[in-house]
């Protein structure tokens, strides 16, 4: 899966998290201010950022954008000399191309954000005292229709990089395996793990992969929003005073959370993987009952399908208490900010635009933070893909199955 596309995958992974970790602590303690010296100045302390489309080739994100690409091409030279590998065009320029453009998605967030103050006030004043003009209204819809039309255009050019990029993956993968095809044939479930599990490796893995980088870019860009923002809630419902409340609250709501659902749904994994294994057995007895009349015979079709169908009330059973707890958590999610903020509107400490805000980032981070809660059906489903073609890689590597490939498929009731 990953020798395939990736150079030296193992290594790959560990200098990419090593050489991450520098390069945001470098930026984040003193390379921000390198920029001075190409006349590329920080934010000063307390400048309030810039309001509209125009933010996004101000000084700060002009110098950012340069210290990214020679951050991306030191690592990108290391590796060609190091490691060349066929496909590091994609694996390792597309990946960084990927990372920049989610990054900016992300900025564009954190703009429509800073725009919401303004524009909630301007509603504010007119509603309160008719201080306001249509005029002002109009100006401040445009600047928003500029910061949305740069996002659309983003969005799709992104999403369509991104399905290349991938299909680029799922053919290394394809080549890689159809390579040692004389020794992979011999796997139950050959022809399916390198047709269908290849394909749906690659496209879960576009879905989930993206929405993960966006996750934690939104996570490094809306903590300090909303740590900034914090100073305006101080107060918390039956706690009182907390520093830096809604940081604080944000992070260990989601949290407890990720952690009760991902409990609870730890079964889920493994029998999504003994259901590809029943449903690939039957498909199997199938496909040679069409050229063998001694195959698929009504005794053993329906024997398999009993195990299909035995698999598949086990699933439901095990959903159903996790979908009560999901589907449960992200309902009082919907009205869990407006009680945090109760204090702070009841006090009348902060203005409808400030509300706003602090609403918008709070449900920013919240959203990355439960990744897995709304990711978990389809990491579900990943994780027994992966299982599948781990097993089937053993078989290259001189290996045993692992257990759940040699187990017998239990077909007890739940």
């Amino acid at each position: 899966m990953f020798v395939s596309f990736f150079p030296r995958p193992r290594l790959f992974a560990v200098s990419i998290a090593l050489w991450v970790a520098f390069v945001v602590l470098l930026w984040a303690f003193a390379a921000k201010d390198w920029g001075a010296y190409l006349g590329l100045p920080p934010l000063a302390q307390g400048q309030t950022p810039v309001i509209g489309v125009s933010r996004f080739w101000s000084a700060p994100f002009l110098w950012f954008y340069l210290y990214y690409l020679a951050a991306v091409a030191l690592f990108g030279l290391f590796w060609r000399l190091v490691a060349p590998h066929p496909w590091a065009r994609w694996s390792i320029w597309g990946s960084a191309l990927i990372l920049f453009v989610t990054y900016f998605e992300v900025q564009v967030s954190v703009a429509i954000n800073d725009w919401y103050g303004p524009f909630y006030n301007l509603i504010q004043a007119a509603l309160d005292h008719g201080h306001a003009t249509a005029a002002q209204f109009y100006m401040e819809s445009f600047s928003f229709l500029d910061i949305a039309l740069m996002a659309v255009m983003l969005a799709v050019l992104t999403r369509f990089f991104v399905s290349h990029y991938i299909f680029r993956w799922r053919t290394a993968m394809t080549d890689y395996y159809m390579a040692h095809w004389a020794t992979l044939r011999r796997v139950e479930g050959a022809s399916q793990r390198v047709q269908e599990d290849t394909m749906r490796f690659a496209s879960t893995l576009e879905s989930l992969g993206v929405s993960l980088i966006t996750s934690v870019m939104t996570l490094i860009a809306f903590i300090p929003v909303l740590n900034r923002l914090s100073a305006s809630v101080t107060t918390l419902p039956l706690i009182g005073a907390v520093p830096h409340a809604l940081v604080l609250v944000g992070i260990v709501w989601s949290v407890c959370g990720t952690g009760f659902l991902a409990l609870i749904g730890i079964k889920l994994p493994g029998l999504e993987f003994k259901n590809q294994r029943v449903e690939a057995a039957y498909r199997k007895e199938l496909v040679y009952g069409e050229d063998n009349a001694m195959h698929a015979q009504p005794p053993t079709v329906a024997e398999l399908f009993s195990n299909i169908r035995q698999n598949y009330f086990r699933i439901f059973f095990h959903y159903t208490y996790f979908n009560l707890g999901r589907f449960g958590y992200l309902q009082v999610d919907n009205i869990f900010p407006f009680l945090v903020l109760t204090p702070t509107v009841v006090a009348g400490q902060i203005t409808f635009g400030l509300l706003n805000q602090i609403l918008s980032a709070f449900d920013q981070v919240r959203s990355s933070f439960q990744y897995l809660i709304t990711s978990w059906p389809t990491i579900v489903d990943l994780l027994s893909i992966y299982k599948r073609l781990r097993g089937f890689e053993a078989t290259l590597r001189g290996e045993p199955l692992p257990a759940i490939e040699t187990a017998v498929a239990d077909t007890a009731a739940p």
